[in-house]
């Protein structure tokens, strides 16, 4: 199949943007290749450390003929998400003897849950521990003593911060490891009816706690498409993961199997062997296509467009939001998983899962089916689905057809004709909205204005019944320089509920909402940030915005607009309390939203 024109198009301007510092990355990579495997540059003294508390593998270290894979790991036990991976480095290790090399622990990586923070002051660590976590795993990386890399990472801020820290080792093979989700509980949008009751005071906090755990029950990533299962789905399209890894269930035996797997695929891809893939060659420009491709086709999590530029950057591509702009024009949803629709990721996978749609997008040319992968040149073997048979992984075609149509639906006969992000620009500023889960009569909403400087302020407003007519909440100085730039996912419930009421609402924020985000139009990620004196700074109460996703544009509609002072906030209070004050050069040097709210990169 030819590749789709705006594929091709948008590829090929990012490959443009790109040209030189992709290639000064691909050289600094080619000199730490040609280096040569890194422990023979080690002095003995080096080595000794390395290998002192390696028991049976010691002398197999020492002898320095097979290679050695490091794990970096984002383990605790807190995250469902990343419980699982307590048990992985000695199964990892075992592989790795069965396979004939060694495996260590290179470090950890912190691993925060956004679950735990929404609406907590630990949120606005969440965003900067994206780079910390690139950090930590650079720092586990610089001991210099592997051939390839495993990386065990799941959710939000983690597998983007380990994959900021993977492209900058760019010479090691590197596959990411996933854990799978937790089996169904209960439906999300029970859930979901019973947090917004709570809301309106019709539900007791004792029944909101017997439905929150009833559907976070177990081991595993939450079970709607949010940020942590967009990110699994990601590293499958990016070709970072074996093929119908994301979304098998931890302590299962195809799941320890493709475990197993992926250490026996990092010893044959490293350059002791004859299949040498280092990490950057397959972050290519391709590569990050075809991840956007993916979120734009699954209508995944809003987060990603902050990340994906952060990610594409540590490995010399410069994306744009024009590019997801314009990818989202080109690429049709193609799957409907809550919040966008009543299925969890189980049921998706039930239904022919990525390995469906991978087929179908590639058919219909719309992913490059040249891209390189852990398994190899091409996209093709991602259409494939693992099964195990006498104990040991097998690779079978996946789904030609849907077995679900109210899950997945072919490229031909779509959810809908585009994807489900949005770009939006006008005189409020640059940002994005999703979508694929907001019911097209609202996709455009011009109401006067209710400005907010924090999240609790609104709580407040509605608890005393002050929301009575239609209207634009404006959470403002809520970006990175002002306070970290948390998700204000807790007020999904309270907007769902006067929505429901009939009034048209949606918000404007220069924060981010959680990818579990779903019917109430929010503009988000609007840039410039009001803390850096953006446009957001000058709206008042009872200016009418205009928000309309079909046009793309987010307004306000005010002649003297562009005359008025900006305001400013009282952010002190930001930086003090459950650990803030570490991360002030965070917020001091952030970058802005619209290039990946780095500061490492």
């Amino acid at each position: 199949m030819t590749l789709h024109p705006t594929i091709a198009r948008v590829t090929d301007r990012i490959r443009e943007r790109s040209i030189d510092s992709r290639a000064r990355y691909l050289q600094r990579m080619a000199a730490a290749a040609a280096e040569g495997p890194v422990r023979a540059h080690l002095s003995c003294g080096n080595q000794a450390h390395a290998y002192a508390a390696m028991s049976e593998d010691k002398e197999a270290l020492a002898a320095s003929r097979v290679p050695n894979i490091g794990i970096v790991t984002a383990y605790n036990d807190m995250l469902s998400a990343h419980q699982p991976f307590e048990r992985y480095p000695d199964l990892i290790r075992a592989a790795a003897r069965k396979a004939g090399v060694t495996a260590q622990v290179a470090g950890g990586v912190p691993a925060m849950c956004d679950g735990v923070t929404q609406g907590q002051p630990g949120m606005e660590l969440s965003l900067f521990s994206r780079d910390v976590i690139a950090l930590a795993a650079g720092v586990a990386m610089s001991h210099n003593c592997f051939d390839a890399a495993l990386y065990l990472g799941v959710c939000d801020k983690i597998v983007p911060g380990l994959i900021m820290a993977a492209a900058t080792f760019s010479h090691v093979p590197t596959i990411f490891v996933p854990a799978g989700p937790m089996t169904s509980g209960l439906p999300n949008d029970e859930k979901s009816r019973v947090r917004n009751a709570f809301a309106e005071g019709k539900a007791t906090r004792e029944d909101l706690m017997r439905a929150e755990m009833a559907s976070y029950h177990g081991p595993g990533t939450c079970t709607f498409y949010g940020t942590a299962n967009t990110n699994q789905m990601l590293m499958e399209f990016m070709g970072l993961h074996l093929p119908g890894a994301s979304f098998v269930n931890p302590g299962t035996p195809l799941r320890d199997a493709l475990t197993s797997a992926a250490v026996e695929r990092a010893a044959a891809i490293t350059a002791l062997g004859n299949d040498f893939r280092p990490v950057g060659e397959i972050l290519d420009e391709r590569a990050y296509v075809n991840g956007i491709v993916g979120l734009m086709a699954t209508g995944g999590s809003t987060n990603l467009v902050i990340h994906l530029p952060a990610m594409a950057r540590a490995s010399g591509v410069e994306l744009d939001l024009q590019d997801f702009a314009d990818l989202s024009e080109a690429v049709p949803l193609m799957a409907k998983v809550y919040p966008n629709g009543l299925a969890d990721v189980n049921h998706f996978h039930a239904a022919g899962g990525l390995q469906f749609l991978i087929g179908q997008l590639l058919d219909a040319g719309l992913l490059h089916p040249d891209a390189k992968t852990v398994l190899g040149d091409g996209l093709t073997r991602y259409r494939q689905e693992p099964t195990l048979r006498d104990g040991k992984i097998a690779w079978q075609d996946g789904p030609a057809a849907t077995l679900n149509d109210r899950i997945l639906r072919p490229a031909a006969d779509p959810f809908a004709p585009v994807g489900g992000l949005k770009q939006l620009d006008g005189n409020l500023g640059r940002g994005v909205i999703k979508i694929s889960a907001v019911a097209p009569e609202r996709h455009v909403i011009e109401a006067p204005a209710r400005i907010f400087h924090d999240q609790q302020a609104v709580k407040r407003a509605f608890r005393a019944d002050e929301f009575t007519s239609d209207c634009v909440v404006v959470v403002r100085f809520q970006g990175p320089r002002a306070n970290g730039m948390p998700e204000l996912h807790s007020l999904t419930p309270m907007l769902s509920v006067l929505q429901d009421r009939g009034l048209k609402v949606a918000l404007v924020t220069d924060g981010r909402m959680s990818g579990a985000s779903g019917k109430v139009p929010a503009a988000i990620h609007v840039s410039p940030e009001a803390a850096c004196g953006g446009p957001l700074a000058r709206l008042r109460d009872g200016d009418v915005i205009r928000l309309d996703a079909v046009a793309g544009t987010l307004s306000v509609l005010a002649a003297d607009f562009a005359q008025r002072e900006p305001v400013t906030a009282d952010l002190a209070a930001n930086g003090h309390g459950i650990g803030r004050e570490l991360f002030e050069i965070f917020r001091t040097h952030a970058g802005p939203a619209t290039s990946g709210a780095a500061l490492v990169l």
